[in-house]
């Protein structure tokens, strides 16, 4: 494919410029024309003087401070949507971008949300939306939280304040919340492979449109990126590709004591990419003179290039070329000069097939507070822009998260088989602290959770005890992996599904809603959800002493209830498929799976003014059942109701299937199940979302006077509610 040269400025061109001798021994054959040569220098020269001594404009770290109140916007406020910025010149566009990122800054100051990955993107989201004609044109943002500058040059900006909150803005580009959103993301690593479909699909429709793809901050970890980069090649359909290469490899991988480096042999890659900047420079001041003088300097520039493709990186540019990606890059992707320039070159060109633009940025660019602590301000909660501090709420318990990194760091205590997994969430699923302790027994291996199963189940193979702890709802991407690799052969790994139900701000995208459905009709597959933080580390004893087959174990986002817990936070192995009855009472049953018992027991103190006392058990296991339980409380009650936090197939069918079987719905017993909708839950406060599916103690209270004929009092427990 035949692109233009681009002239990138850096030091190592400047000093060629002094001292023409440090270019041989290829100067004598490319540079006879020595006019051009000095007028392509020349060039290079200028742009290094719109820079800092350091190649990158200076930043407001510098100044060691952030403004307290937010600046004035005046050309922000002219732009509504992209059209808008087509008549702006590039001193304007730079203006936009610092206005632009000022904006962002102070939004999500009130808002909370993902902040470091959309400052990062500013000048590329500015470059794009001006040289590209979206809606028309595609623009696809991998992941979609960084698309919070994109939002605001789309039509949004009036809406920002309400983003992650009911009824308010996505987090994530969402296809139902503008035309400019051609494709919901939420998850990692599908832009290649949405924008691939959608270049080919133009193609069959025969329309003229550009499709691009921005991918990064880790995405490009992925299988499912080189797999849509790998038949991208083969199809030669005209699309871009963009690598926002910010040096993350992981998502917020902060230890106790810092961030920590990317994982992967990507990462080296991309950084000896990064460092070879005078041979890639020398380049294109190659194919910047050749283009002028012509004739056979063509083909001796060919060489060169091919030359300096091959000595820039063994396994980086070249791996995009031979999987069939014409590669451009490194580029400074701060520099809205270069990042235009390159942008429209590529958008011009008429050869056909797809090209990967590789832009190097900084996340949490011009926030001095998340260029020093990426990690920290990867998502935040409410801050002060000023002072960066953020303002989270305190509270006397500790998360779930936090409290399996103790109970599994207990366990690994006394057994040094234990091994722990995590696909680039050391601080999502609180592995850091595990690693802190057992440096060389806590694996990242990047955004992959299909390899990260498959890789605990060879781990398994070898005697060690393998903890695989990935959210719930990312734990759907590895699924063949669970039920081929892990459950078909019997292989003893754990999984630890972390965000398993209603999640609040993140929404649907990382619900944890079908992990028990998905995982419970696996045949070998233990599954056991915690009531409360004491039931969670006993879980992970039951788990660690179970050698003979797979198990898995859920538990929520936030804080414990405040029960006591083991001593040395080393749990007690349960009894398989054993529950537990918590409260005796009569008529009605309430049968709880999981955090979900906590509300069976909030309801059956709601009911008891009305002279009802309830039978509230903890289940525990949903494969094994307890089955001697769930007989008995058919047998002697007149209703039994399941609770959960997950969606139809799961705990409840589960328990309905062994009623039918049994017969035990033959006579007078009446069973409901209290779950989650059949339908997506939108982003909001987890309060909120919890009455939207329906599952307060309040809501639970009402189904139990409703199937017993007291509409009255379903109807005032209700109204109380609110």
């Amino acid at each position: 494919m035949a692109l233009s040269a681009f002239s990138f400025p850096s030091s190592a061109a400047a000093a060629a410029a002094s001292d023409p001798l440090r270019l041989t021994p290829l100067s004598s054959h490319l540079f006879s024309g020595a006019d051009l040569l000095c007028q392509s220098l020349h060039k290079i020269n200028q742009a290094q003087v719109r820079k800092s001594s350091n190649g990158i404009r200076a930043s407001l770290s510098e100044q060691g401070e952030y403004q307290s109140q937010r600046p004035p916007t005046p050309l922000l406020d002219t732009i509504n949507y992209p059209i808008h910025m087509k008549n702006l010149s590039i001193k304007e566009l730079k203006q936009l971008a610092e206005e632009l990122r000022s904006d962002v800054i102070f939004n999500v100051s009130k808002t909370g949300g993902h902040l470091g990955s959309s400052l990062g993107v500013v000048e590329l989201t500015v470059a794009l939306h001006y040289v590209f004609n979206a809606p028309q044109d595609k623009i696809l943002w991998d992941v979609g939280h960084q698309s919070y500058p994109h939002k605001i040059l789309t039509g949004r900006r009036d809406k920002m304040h309400t983003i992650r909150q009911t009824n308010g803005l996505s987090g994530f580009t969402k296809r139902s919340e503008s035309e400019f959103d051609c494709f919901g993301t939420g998850h990692s690593s599908t832009s290649i492979s949405a924008g691939l479909g959608m270049a080919v699909g133009r193609d069959l429709k025969g329309r003229k449109n550009h499709v691009v793809a921005v991918i990064g901050d880790g995405a490009m970890t992925a299988g499912q990126a080189y797999e849509a980069m790998n038949n991208a090649g083969y199809l030669d359909s005209d699309m871009i590709v963009i690598l926002n290469d910010n040096k993350q490899v992981s998502l917020p991988t902060a230890t106790l004591d810092g961030p920590i480096p990317p994982v992967g042999a990507l990462s080296s890659a991309l950084s000896r990419l990064q460092s070879n900047r005078p041979l890639r420079e020398l380049r294109e001041v190659a194919k910047g003179v050749t283009k002028q003088i012509g004739g056979p300097m063509h083909e001796l520039a060919a060489k060169v290039d091919e030359y300096a493709r091959g000595m820039i990186s063994g396994s980086g540019s070249t791996l995009f070329e031979e999987l069939g990606l014409y590669y451009i890059g490194p580029v400074e992707g701060h520099n809205i000069d270069d990042l235009i320039a390159i942008l429209k070159e590529v958008k011009s060109t008429k050869t056909t097939g797809p090209v990967l633009i590789h832009v190097v940025t900084e996340k949490g660019r011009g926030y001095p507070y998340a260029e020093r602590a990426a990690d920290k301000y990867h998502g935040v909660s409410k801050f002060d822009p000023a002072t960066g501090k953020q303002f989270k709420a305190s509270a006397t318990t500790q998360s779930y998260t936090t409290y399996f990194a103790e109970a599994l760091t207990a366990e690994a205590e006394a057994d040094k088989d234990i091994v722990a997994i995590h696909a680039a969430m050391g601080g999502g699923t609180g592995l850091n602290l595990f690693l802190r302790r057992f440096p060389t027994r806590c694996f990242d291996v990047g955004i992959a959770e299909q390899h990260a199963v498959t890789f605990a189940a060879g781990l398994a193979c070898e005697g060690l005890k393998p903890f695989c702890a990935i959210y719930s709802s990312f734990m759907q991407r590895a699924y063949d992996q669970v039920v081929h690799d892990v459950d078909l052969q019997k292989l003893p790994v754990r999984f630890a599904m972390d965000r398993a139900g209603l999640v609040g701000a993140d929404g649907p995208t990382h619900c944890g809603s079908f992990d028990v459905t998905f995982m419970a009709c696996l045949p070998n597959m233990v599954v056991m959800a915690p009531s409360d933080e004491a039931e969670l580390f006993h879980m992970v004893a039951t788990a660690a002493a179970i050698n003979d087959r797979p198990s898995c174990f859920r538990y929520p986002r936030g804080n414990g209830i405040g029960v006591q817990l083991p001593p040395g936070n080393k749990g007690i192995p349960l009894e398989i498929g054993k529950g537990r009855v918590l409260i005796e009472g009569e008529r009605v049953a309430l049968l709880g799976y999981g955090t979900a018992v906590q509300s069976c027991l909030a309801a059956a103190s709601l009911v008891e003014s009305s002279g009802l006392r309830l039978t509230v058990a903890d289940a525990r296991f949903c494969k094994p059942l307890d089955q001697g339980l769930i007989r008995k409380l058919a047998k002697s009650h007149e209703v039994l109701i399941t609770v959960e936090e997950g969606s139809i197939g799961g705990f409840g069918s589960h328990v309905a299937q062994f009623l039918a079987l049994h017969g035990l719905l033959d006579g007078t017993l009446k069973w409901r199940p209290i779950i989650l909708p059949d339908q997506y839950i939108d982003h909001g406060s987890p309060a909120e979302q919890l009455v939207q599916a329906g599952l307060t103690p309040s809501h639970i209270a009402a189904t139990v006077f409703n199937i017993l004929g007291q509409k009255r009092d379903a109807l005032e427990i209700m109204s109380l509610r609110s």
